[in-house]
């Protein structure tokens, strides 16, 4: 996972914590050489360089109504995930423990589309994933 400047590094360790037993980890931009000020086309191009297979992190909807960082997006082959609104005034552990709450639907969707896309998580444990354009 990779959780951009609009999330906590707090939050991107207590998921690395949880992803660990299965073989996965989470970093947050400002552990990664693309830098913690990178421009959002810059770590989308860093993220698309290293090969690796990402899940995208951020609070930043902006991405979808940005031409140039949706075709960016879209051409790194990203998936990706934005945190609704409520996430900003939700304290750093509640918003861990949601996303650990709905990490099967999130997996559900990792192991059953293709990339790219974006889907926004609400702040509703049974509320459905919002698909947005990219």
């Amino acid at each position: 996972m990779f959780f951009d400047n609009c999330t906590s590094p707090v939050l991107a360790e207590t998921l690395d914590g949880y992803l660990r037993h299965r073989g996965d980890s989470a970093s947050h931009i400002r552990d990664l050489s693309c830098g913690r000020h990178a421009a959002d086309l810059d770590w989308m191009a860093y993220l698309a360089g290293t090969g690796d297979d990402w899940l995208v992190v951020t609070g930043d909807k902006r991405i979808q109504n940005n031409k140039a960082e949706r075709a960016a997006f879209r051409q790194a082959g990203l998936k990706g995930f934005v945190l609704a609104a409520g996430y900003q005034k939700t304290p750093i552990h509640q918003q861990a423990s949601f996303l650990i709450w709905r990490w099967p639907d999130i997996d559900g969707l990792l192991k059953n589309l293709r990339p790219p896309f974006l889907f926004e998580i609400p702040m509703h444990r049974q509320a459905g994933f919002r698909q947005f354009p990219v």
